[in-house]
């Protein structure tokens, strides 16, 4: 399984348009993703996209479960418009739901934002809208057969 998105090459900077309304220049525009050559098997996919560093310490900017396996493309501004039925945006560390740009700290050096797609063996996940990144995590074990990353960088 594979992931990208024709915005950014994989470790390499995340445009600014898609950084947070805070950045200037930030739109907060979701990036558009494209994932490929899942397991036969799959039922779902979930979707994550966070910032491991030290000081952001996994914050989440998008989260979304109950992707049906016939998806495989987020187009560019595609969070907060009706997708699927059934696909749901989990709330981001904003605290609002759906994607939510790099905004890291001025001078914190360059941030890694980890996307990530998950194929899973269940049609859903049975998860509140303001389900934590850990609640997340812990929701996936034993239905992923695969996952793919990409990573994009940004700093300010």
């Amino acid at each position: 399984m594979f992931i990208y998105s024709p915005a950014f090459q994989d470790r390499k900077s995340i445009p600014t348009r898609y950084a947070y309304k805070g950045v200037t220049g930030g739109q907060n525009i979701s990036i558009p993703l494209t994932w490929n050559d899942p397991p036969p098997d799959t039922h779902s996919f979930a979707l994550s996209i966070v910032d491991p560093h030290p000081v952001a310490r996994n914050w989440v900017h998008w989260l979304m479960i109950d992707i049906p396996k016939n998806i495989m493309r987020l187009p560019e501004g595609a969070s907060g418009i009706p997708m699927a039925a059934g696909v749901k945006e989990l709330y981001n560390s904003y605290g609002e739901p759906g994607y939510g740009g790099p905004q890291p700290p001025k001078g914190s050096g360059p941030h890694p934002y980890e996307v990530t797609i998950y194929a899973l063996n269940v049609d859903h996940l049975d998860l509140p809208q303001n389900t934590t990144l850990l609640a997340f995590q812990q929701s996936l074990e034993g239905r992923i057969i695969a996952s793919a990353k990409t990573t994009g960088m940004y700093e300010r």
